[in-house]
C-alpha cells in the first residue's frame, strides 16, 4: 500500500477491510487510519501509529474526543510486556460537591460542573514513551494541518450538530459548528485555527505546555470565567499512570483490558459468564435472552462497585473470583439484576499492529457529544464532561468528591492466543455499552470464525443501549436487521425492545485487528467513518 506522507483530506476513501504482513490499524475517521497508515511507512511502529491516529481524531472528529478529553490504552510490546495506560483525570480539587448537591439531583451532563482534569496528552505522552521510533513532533504534523486548513464535515459530525443546536449557544461551539447560523452539514469544511495552535504548542513544549504552560493556564481561565472550579494547580497534578492489565481465560484465549478506573473487567465478567453458564454464545442465536441477563446483571455489578479505584470498596480481582461469578451466575438464571445507569457516550476507538510486536488498543474519549458543550475559544479545546459519570449518593464508591476520578466507560481490549501471541486487538465506542459491543465483535471472530470487517459490521442489540434517559434495564435497542427470532426471544425474557436503523451509529463504532500465521485482518465498523488500511 502506498501511502502518501500527509494525507490530501479531500481525496479520502473508505475500505472497511485490509489485509497485510507487515502493519494494520483501523480508525472511526479515514483521515486519521491514513495518518497511522503513513506513519507506518516512515518507519514507525503501531505505537507511532496509533499516536499520529489519535492527535489526528483529535481534529477531524471533536465531538467525540480530544485535547480537553481522557484516554486508556493496552499495548502489547515486542518482549511480552503488557501494560495498560490511564490517564483519565480527577474532579477539581476545589469543588463545592455540597452546592452542586443543592442545585441537582444528579451530576450535570452540560457546563462547567461535569469538566474534570483532561488526560489525552499526558496518555499521548506515555503512549509515545512505549516504544516510538518516530518522536513526539511527528504524531503531530496531520492534525496541525488539518486544523489549520480544514477539513470536510464527517457525517457523525454533521448530525451531532443537528441534533442538538443548543450547542450554537456556546460562543467557542457556535464559532466552530454554527459559522453562518446553522450547523455545518457533511462535507462542508471544518477550520479549527485556534486548536491548531494549541497542537503547534503541545508538539513544540510536550505536555507541559498542558499541564503546565499558556496553553493549560489559558484554557482554565476561560474554564473558570464559566464558574468551573478547575485550577492550573489540577493541571499540573494530573498524570497518566501505567499499569499491568487484568486478564482472563476465554477459550483458548486470553483477555487482557485496562483496569478501574476503566469498566473493562466487564468485559471479562461476560465472557466468563457466557462460558460458566454454557451458553451459545452467538449474539444472534437461540441464547441471545440468555446473553441480554448477562449483559444486564454485569451491567449492575459494575454500577454497584466501579469508581475511582482508591475509593472502590471491593478490589477488582474479588469481582472476577469465582466465588462473584458464581453468584453473578445465580443471578442471571434468577434474573434479579438491579437497574444499571445508562449514561450516553461519544468516544472514538482505534487499534494498530505490526510484525515486530507492538499492538496498541487506544480509547480516547469527551463522554457525551462535544462534552461539556464549552469550546474555550482561545485554545479552541473542547471540555470533556466525563464528572457526569460520578452520582450523588453519599456514601457510594463512585459518590462526587473533590480530586477523584469517575467510573469510567473507556475500554480498550488486546488478545493473546494460546501460543502466547497477539491474536486480536479490539475496542468501540459505546458509552456503558462497550463490553457488550467487544463481547459481540469477539465471540464472532475468536468463536464463530467471522472476518475482523464482519465482525464489527454484523447486526447489533443493546441492553439499555447508549441513552441515559430512556427506560429502564428491562429496556434494549436493536437494528432492524436484527433477526425477528432475536427480538422476540428479548421480548419473550421480559424486555421492552426498540429498534433502530440497521447500521445505527447509536450501536457504537467498533474496530477489530486479528493476528495469524497469514498475518493481519482489520476491521472497521460500517457505522463509523473511517477505514481499516494494513501493509
Amino acid at each position: 500500500m502506498v501511502v502518501p506522507d500527509v494525507p490530501d483530506f479531500r481525496a479520502l476513501t473508505r475500505d472497511l477491510s485490509a489485509h497485510g504482513n507487515r502493519w494494520a490499524i483501523a480508525t472511526p475517521h479515514t483521515a486519521a487510519t491514513d495518518a497511522g497508515a503513513a506513519a507506518f511507512e516512515r518507519g514507525g511502529n503501531a505505537v507511532d501509529a496509533a499516536l499520529a491516529a489519535a492527535v489526528t481524531l483529535a481534529v477531524v472528529y471533536p465531538h467525540m474526543c480530544g485535547v480537553g478529553g481522557d484516554l486508556f490504552a493496552v499495548v502489547a510490546e515486542p518482549d511480552g510486556e503488557m501494560v495498560a495506560i490511564n490517564s483519565s483525570g480527577r474532579s477539581p480539587a476545589a469543588l463545592d460537591v455540597d452546592a452542586v448537591r443543592r442545585a441537582h439531583r444528579e451530576v450535570p451532563q452540560r457546563g462547567p460542573i461535569p469538566v474534570t482534569v483532561p488526560g489525552a496528552v499526558a496518555g499521548w505522552w506515555a503512549l509515545l514513551g512505549r516504544g516510538a521510533a518516530l518522536g513526539w513532533p511527528s504524531a503531530f504534523e496531520t492534525a496541525i494541518r488539518a486544523a489549520h486548513d480544514g477539513v470536510p464535515v464527517a457525517p457523525s459530525l454533521a448530525a451531532t450538530l443537528a441534533w442538538d443546536e443548543t450547542f450554537a449557544s456556546d460562543p467557542g461551539l457556535g464559532a466552530l459548528g454554527f459559522p453562518h447560523g446553522r450547523p455545518l452539514s457533511e462535507g462542508d469544511t471544518l477550520e479549527q485555527p485556534a486548536l491548531g495552535s494549541t497542537l503547534e504548542a503541545i508538539a513544540r513544549e510536550g505536555p507541559d505546555a498542558m499541564y503546565r504552560g499558556e496553553v493549560g493556564r489559558r484554557y482554565v481561565e476561560g474554564l473558570r470565567a464559566l464558574g468551573s472550579a478547575i485550577t492550573t494547580d489540577d493541571l499540573a497534578s494530573h498524570a497518566a499512570e501505567i499499569l499491568p492489565p487484568l486478564r482472563a481465560a476465554f477459550r483458548d484465549h486470553h483477555v487482557s483490558v485496562a483496569p478501574p478506573n476503566s469498566q473493562g473487567f466487564v468485559l471479562l465478567q461476560i465472557l466468563s459468564l457466557i462460558e460458566r453458564l454454557q451458553l451459545d454464545p452467538d449474539p444472534l442465536g437461540v441464547d441471545a435472552a440468555r446473553i441480554a441477563r448477562v449483559f444486564r446483571a454485569t451491567g449492575a455489578d459494575r454500577d454497584r462497585h466501579l469508581a475511582d479505584p482508591d475509593a472502590m470498596t471491593a478490589h477488582v480481582s474479588t469481582l472476577l473470583d469465582d466465588g462473584h461469578l458464581a453468584a453473578l451466575a445465580d443471578e442471571v438464571r434468577g434474573d434479579m439484576a438491579a437497574p444499571p445507569r445508562r449514561p450516553t457516550g461519544d468516544t472514538i476507538a482505534l487499534v494498530a499492529i505490526d510484525a515486530g510486536g507492538y499492538a496498541v488498543s487506544l480509547i480516547q474519549s469527551l463522554y457525551n457529544g462535544f462534552g461539556a458543550g464549552i469550546l474555550e475559544p482561545s485554545t479552541g479545546i473542547v471540555a470533556h464532561d466525563r464528572g457526569a459519570c460520578f452520582v450523588l449518593e453519599p456514601g457510594h464508591p463512585n459518590d462526587l468528591a473533590p480530586a477523584k476520578r469517575p467510573l469510567h466507560t473507556l475500554l480498550p481490549a488486546v488478545v493473546h492466543g494460546g501460543d502466547g501471541r497477539v491474536s486480536a486487538v479490539a475496542g468501540t465506542m459505546g458509552g456503558f455499552a462497550q463490553p457488550q459491543i467487544d463481547a459481540q465483535a469477539l465471540i464472532r471472530s475468536l468463536v464463530l470464525g467471522s472476518g475482523a470487517a464482519d465482525a464489527v459490521a454484523a447486526p447489533r442489540w443493546l441492553v439499555t443501549g447508549m441513552d441515559r434517559s430512556a427506560g429502564d434495564a428491562g429496556w434494549a435497542v436493536a437494528e432492524a436487521d436484527v433477526p425477528s427470532s432475536v427480538v422476540e426471544a428479548l421480548v419473550g425474557a421480559g424486555f421492552r425492545v426498540d429498534t433502530v436503523p440497521a447500521g445505527d451509529e447509536g450501536a457504537g463504532h467498533a474496530h477489530l485487528i486479528r493476528a495469524g500465521t497469514d498475518g493481519f485482518d482489520a476491521g472497521t465498523d460500517p457505522r463509523a467513518d473511517g477505514s481499516a488500511a494494513a501493509g
